[in-house]
This record gives C-alpha cells, sequence and structure tokens, in this order.
C-alpha cells in the first residue's frame, strides 16, 4: 500500500512550487490559495526573504497549499487504494487530501489555525530541537525550563517548544548532556504545546462550523493526534482542534502506517524530512520525496511501478 506523507514547516523555499509550473491541474489550487492569502502564492515565495517565509501563517498556508498541488498534479497516477497522514500542519492538507473539506475550506480553515496559534502564542516563543537523548531526559529538561516536548520523532529526535531564551538554554543544555545535535527551529510558536491552551477551543469551533464530509473511497485518513484511522471526521475533530497544544507522536503514526501494510512511501513536500525519517527506521519501505524527481512525470513513473 502506498502513503503519502503531508510536511509541516520549516522546507519552504523559493523554488518549492518550480515542479508544477507547467501543470494545468495545479492552478485550481493556486487560486483558492491566492484568494486565501490575498497575493500570488508564487509570487510571495520567489519575492520574500527568509523571515518573511518563516513568518506562521506564510508558512503554514505555503506548506498545505504544496501538498495540495501536489496531490493534485500525480492524482492521476495513484493506486486506488492509499493511505494519507500529516505532521504537524501538515494533517490539515491530509484532510483535506482525503476529501473530509475543500481545497477552499482547507486552505481558510489553516489560515484560521494559524492566525489562532499566533495570538494564542508568547511573542517570544517558538520551537527548538534535540537528538540523542531518550525521552525521560529530554521531558526532564523541558520541564526544568518550562518547556515542553512537542513532537516524538523516531531517532530520539524531539521538538520542543517554549520560550526562546529558555529553549536556547534547554539545547545547551542537552548538547552538554551529550545529545548528537541540538539548536532552533524557525518557527514562531510553541506549537503542540499547553502554550497553546487559549487557541484550542476557538479552533475546534472553525472546525465544527465546516461540513465534515465523508473520507474519500479510495483513501484512508490516519491521524497524528492518535495515530489511528479516522473513519469519521466529525468525531476526529475535537482531537485535530486539541493537538494545537498536545504533542504529537510522529514515531507511533509511522509504525501504525506500517502496520497498517504501507510498503511505499512519498512526501509530498516541500523537502524530504519526513522521508529521510522513515528511511532511516524501515530500510525496506520503499521511499521517496517528490522533492527527489526532476519533474512530475518522472514522480509518476515511479507510483506506476
Amino acid at each position: 500500500m502506498l502513503a503519502l506523507l503531508c510536511s509541516g514547516q520549516g522546507r519552504q523555499s523559493a523554488g518549492m512550487f518550480n515542479l508544477f509550473a507547467d501543470s494545468p491541474e495545479a492552478e485550481p489550487v493556486f487560486a483558492e490559495a491566492n484568494d486565501v492569502f490575498g497575493s500570488d502564492i508564487r509570487d510571495v515565495v520567489r519575492n520574500a526573504n527568509n523571515t518573511a517565509l518563516h513568518q506562521n501563517r506564510t508558512s503554514q498556508l505555503l506548506n498545505v497549499t504544496r501538498a495540495l498541488v501536489a496531490h493534485q498534479c500525480i492524482a492521476s497516477a495513484l493506486p486506488p487504494n492509499l493511505i494519507v497522514a500529516g505532521y504537524s500542519v501538515g494533517e490539515m492538507a491530509a484532510w483535506g487530501i482525503a476529501g473530509v473539506w475543500s481545497i477552499a475550506d482547507t486552505l481558510r480553515l489553516t489560515a484560521t489555525r494559524a492566525e489562532l496559534m499566533s495570538n494564542a502564542s508568547g511573542s517570544d516563543d517558538a520551537l527548538g530541537f534535540v537528538r540523542g537523548l531518550d525521552y525521560n531526559t529530554v521531558s526532564g529538561m523541558a520541564t526544568q525550563k518550562g518547556c515542553a516536548i512537542a513532537i516524538i520523532n523516531p531517532g530520539n529526535l524531539f521538538i520542543v517548544g517554549g520560550a526562546r531564551g529558555m529553549l536556547a538554554r534547554l539545547c545547551d543544555d542537552a548538547l552538554r548532556a551529550g545529545a548528537k545535535h541540538s539548536g532552533l527551529l524557525a518557527v514562531h510558536v510553541a506549537s503542540h504545546t499547553p502554550r497553546l491552551d487559549a487557541a484550542v477551543g476557538p479552533f475546534e469551533r472553525a472546525l465544527r462550523a465546516i461540513e465534515a464530509k465523508k473520507i474519500t473511497a479510495s483513501c484512508k485518513l490516519l491521524g497524528a493526534a492518535c495515530a489511528e484511522r479516522i473513519f469519521r471526521p466529525a468525531e476526529a475533530i475535537q482531537g485535530l482542534a486539541a493537538q494545537l497544544a498536545r504533542p504529537i507522536d510522529w514515531n507511533t503514526v509511522l509504525v501504525a502506517l506500517v502496520e497498517q501494510g504501507v510498503d511505499r512511501i512519498l512526501e509530498l513536500g516541500p523537502g524530504s524530512a519526513l522521508a529521510d525519517m522513515v528511511r532511516g527506521e524501515y530500510p525496506t519501505v520503499s521511499v521517496r520525496a517528490l522533492d527527489d524527481f526532476c519533474s512530475i512525470e518522472g514522480a509518476k513513473a515511479w507510483l506506476g511501478n
């Protein structure tokens, strides 16, 4: 079975839409994204500096747009049975790809999500990472600094959220304690930590205001909040909203994908962070990132093999 993975923030760049320049299938998605964003989203990535690309609302919309565009462009080559999952804001794209929302509603809800998160987060909040220490050690360090683990990844890679100054100290402490790598990320909210509690209720209300349609018959949806298959989206909305302020266990999501029978994975991007995680943990799974290919036709050829 094929799994499509929708990426989170961090890998957006000036060239993130180049692969779709000659794809007419992409135009309806770009039109909806331009309407939500307020300008041509492709001009934004071409002309914005790195700081602007990582502004929270911009970043979330860029990454969800990328996944939706990618899906539209490869849809004709997809098998009749697949599963989709998303990492952090990528789960918004995953729900859209699964048919729960229209493209327009997916993008509008993503914009709402970003705005609520920015409003709830402290002005100096951020995310950092620690690789190479165990969960209990990182969790203890985080608690001491008033921070919290936000995402549990394979290979003892933890994303941690909190105030930027305390996160920097945590990262230094982690290196002294033997972490392989540690540092701050270009994300300016403390996603998936209790610092965003104030965003959960308003986001759930926004989600419930949009009809949650049945999941597309040929597509399974795996929720990152529970690492379980979602059968009734309306009943999973509370978990989708709550994860703004609760940690995501992406390691368990990958375990669940393999248990579901996934033997091929395509990360929609931008970048290959999720594909690289899978390669490190599951060498027998055939894994590619869309950005590995020079063209959409090349990706379609791989999908057809």
